[in-house]
């Protein structure tokens, strides 16, 4: 999939500074970058054991002693490539998605759908043989004992909420340095068709949770209208409607 980079859809004087998504993207960068360089003065001998320590496991979800887990794996990431590619999607959905929302709504809407995203991860480890969930090198190794990390789960359900609310949104994706136009609805479409292929498939690259991502973007679209702000969300709407008759006399 190509990186993402849009404009924002929703200007400040309808929505709030998206504070939130640039406080996730912050603590994010921060964790990472803390727990990367200075693990063993916090007592790991290596980076691996953080995210053994604070990654979830498929099983984290059923028991409530562990269950902290599932929010601490929202903040660490396996590697910098990891953390820059999550980050990008967090910055171009998350500010618009937030600003329909409202900063204290979104935050809760982005924790609620890194949980769903973990619950369809244990149910398709459940279910799925594990030739459907690792690569051929870790086929035999039991999938309820490798931890999952990052903040894809919740960023997915970001990505849901956006396809709902601007569908006709004009993205730039890089595909190999190339800038390519679309709208929002295309890009997100070839995205979840791309985690579905990966996760009905034995194309499954090892340590990709494509079910977790799955399950995040459903989990957004789904729980969309509890978190939205509709007053803010008619605003937009207005917004974009005096752009599309005036946007080009004013």
């Amino acid at each position: 999939m190509g990186l993402p980079v849009s404009l924002e859809e929703v200007p400040e004087s309808i929505g709030r500074r998206p504070v939130i998504t640039y406080l996730l993207i912050g603590v994010n960068v921060i964790v990472y970058a803390v727990f990367s360089s200075v693990h063993q003065a916090l007592g790991f001998s290596s980076y691996d054991d953080v995210l053994k320590a604070f990654g979830t496991y498929p099983s984290d979800v059923l028991d409530p002693t562990r269950f902290y887990r599932v929010f601490t794996s929202m903040f660490l990431h396996a590697n910098m490539l990891h953390l820059l590619g999550n980050m990008i999607f967090l910055y171009v959905f998350g500010r618009d998605v937030e600003k329909i929302m409202g900063r204290m709504r979104f935050l809760a809407f982005y924790i609620v759908c890194g949980i769903v995203a973990d619950i369809f991860n244990t149910l398709s480890v459940a279910v799925l043989p594990s030739s459907y969930l690792l690569s051929k090198v870790q086929e035999y190794i039991l999938p309820w004992l490798i931890p999952s990390v990052g903040a894809s789960g919740a960023i997915s359900g970001v990505l849901g909420a956006y396809l709902v609310l601007f569908p006709r949104a004009k993205i730039i994706a890089i595909f190999y340095f190339f800038p390519i136009l679309m709208t929002a609805e295309f890009y997100i479409f070839i995205w979840f068709l791309y985690q579905l292929v990966m996760g009905l498939t034995l194309w499954s690259s090892a340590g990709v949770a494509f079910w977790a991502h799955i399950g995040g973007f459903l989990g957004g679209m789904a729980c969309l209208p509890i978190f939205v702000n509709k007053r803010l969300l008619r605003l937009a709407r207005r917004y974009k409607e005096f752009l599309r008759l005036y946007g080009t006399y004013v």
